[in-house]
């Protein structure tokens, strides 16, 4: 009798410091590795968080986010070295990988450590996603993740040139963004249809150039207006203030000025930059226009140059983005001026004026310390039907340095651009617009993309610096209509963006969605079809 109530008393012993099965982690974008062991770290109601000075900020939000989150009241002490959540800068922590992390949850505590501070708030993003709630409290399963990105361009574009949104719409948006460890906000902010931010030594850029009279609906060429007057516009002030908050998250902001293209709104501000000379009104009518600067006038270059140094002035990102899509050769191939600043230049063709063009520029971004960007018509390429062959014939070289942003055209022309010794963003519009319909893209397709194209050996594909996600916004009038198009998509892009094509899989992305349709929909974000196209 007695041997029965020690093997009872044995078994519940054992039953009792039994650990609970794993539960493995649902984690938007996959980490690169993960490794369980048994058990739980329970959280406090009232978490002690020790950082050192330098990562101050990266501790706030953490507070921040476990606030709101969670309703934890957080505690921060700078210098702790014991602490329930601890996070640690150490050069030696995937010394190579300065977005990487280690989020390590063991001991009844939990540490993030990382060789830089966007390190940290990658692994802070991470643990948002892993506590969860269990027998009425918080806590995290055991487990060492070991994460890093695959790409170092991870970006998401908002055109505003078509419909200005406002700084808070973009505030929220760059919170989504870092959620899902995205670093590289592009914010589009003149075009045809409306000049987006403040230049203080030609204030009718946003006197005039920031309002049109009504937009045209329903679809392209639909020659429909709605008759209501829209505009709008950042002051510069407004622009600190976002380029600030996106910092503080570890988010690039680059800033895209359309040139020589898609000017229209600028022209209409001051008629003398255009080829023609003539006033016209900002367009109301989506699709590209016709009018483009005058290249071969001093007076416009000096104009550019004005703008570029009032731009750079608010935006420390290294990159500068100059447009440079989808220039309607027709006003140049018309005007004696242009032809015969052509001819003294021994310019050929248009697409050769064009690069002529954009090389100056990229010279005068250099000489300011910026890299210039533009989408992969500056390199002259004949991407469209309206253009003829003989306009697109090019001998000059675009200039060194430059980042191709590829988004049209034969996938082989991302290889030749590499081959030329250029980096290239692949944001390949047939897998990457979120103007674009659940139908012509449904979220598994976006998710499916992968940013380097088959062919190229292991030392071109270093040459794709990533991916960039595109809301071009000619019919998303409300933040609603944007939302829409943008969720569930952007979280495919980030994945893609960020985790090994070999880790990749779109069951489990599907799984792990859950948590971010949940929490979309909490902050009132109404997202489109997950489903659509399976």
């Amino acid at each position: 009798m007695k041997t029965n109530y020690f093997l009872s008393f044995c078994l519940i012993l054992l039953w009792a410091c039994q650990d609970s099965p794993i539960e493995e982690f649902a984690i938007i974008p996959q980490p690169s590795s993960i490794t369980y062991t048994p058990g739980v770290v329970k959280l406090k109601a009232k978490p002690v968080v020790g950082y050192p000075a330098e990562l101050a900020n990266e501790a706030q939000l953490l507070q921040s986010y476990l606030s709101s989150d969670f309703s934890l009241d957080v505690q921060l002490r700078e210098g702790a070295d014991k602490a329930d959540i601890l996070l640690q800068l150490d050069p030696t922590v995937l010394s190579d990988k300065k977005e990487g992390y280690i989020l390590e949850a063991a001991s009844g505590k939990i540490s993030i450590q990382a060789n830089t501070p966007v390190g940290i708030l990658n692994g802070v993003q991470t643990l948002r996603q892993i506590i969860k709630e269990k027998d009425g409290k918080l806590a995290v399963q055991k487990a060492v993740v070991t994460d890093y990105p695959a790409f170092s361009w991870r970006a998401f574009m908002l055109d505003e040139g078509r419909y200005f949104k406002g700084k808070e719409v973009v505030l929220n948006l760059l919170d989504r963004m870092a959620e899902l460890k995205m670093n590289v906000f592009h914010w589009h902010l003149t075009e045809d249809q409306g000049w987006r931010i403040e230049i203080k030594k030609y204030p009718k850029l946003t006197e005039i150039g920031a309002f049109r009279d009504s937009s045209e609906i329903n679809h392209f060429g639909s020659n429909v207006f709605d008759g209501k007057r829209h505009g709008g516009f950042y002051t510069q002030e407004q622009i600190k203030e976002v380029v600030d908050y996106a910092a503080k998250r570890h988010i690039m902001v680059v800033p895209e000025i359309e040139m020589p293209g898609h000017a229209s709104a600028a022209v209409a501000s001051y008629p003398w930059l255009g080829t023609s000379g003539k006033q016209i009104n900002v367009s109301c009518r989506f699709g590209v226009q016709y009018d483009v600067y005058n290249v071969a006038d001093p007076r416009v270059i000096e104009f550019l140059e004005d703008v570029m140094d009032e731009v750079i002035a608010l935006f420390p990102a290294p990159v500068f983005h100059i447009g440079g899509d989808e220039v309607r050769y027709n006003q140049w191939k018309e005007s004696p001026v242009i032809q015969s600043y052509m001819a003294t230049n021994q310019l050929k063709t248009p697409a050769e004026l064009q690069v002529f063009f954009t090389n100056n520029i990229s010279n005068l971004l250099a000489s300011k310390g910026r890299r210039m960007m533009g989408w992969n018509e500056i390199t002259g390429a004949k991407l469209h039907e309206y253009q003829a062959a003989s306009d697109t014939d090019v001998k000059q070289k675009l200039a060194p340095g430059t980042i191709v942003h590829f988004w049209k055209g034969d996938i082989s022309l991302v290889k030749q651009t590499i081959e030329q010794g250029y980096d290239v963003v692949n944001s390949n519009h047939q897998y990457t617009y979120l103007d674009y319909t659940y139908d012509a893209i449904p979220l598994k397709a976006a998710y499916n993309f992968n940013p380097i194209p088959d062919g190229l050996t292991d030392a071109q594909k270093n040459k794709v610096l990533g991916l960039g996600c595109q809301m071009w916004g000619e019919f998303i009038p409300t933040v609603e209509s944007m939302n829409l198009k943008i969720y569930p998509r952007l979280a495919a892009y980030a994945e893609t963006g960020w985790t090994d094509v070999v880790n990749k899989d779109y069951a489990r992305f599907l799984n792990s969605l859950d948590f971010f349709l949940q929490k979309w929909s909490a902050e009132g974000i109404v997202y489109g079809e997950v489903n659509k196209g399976l």
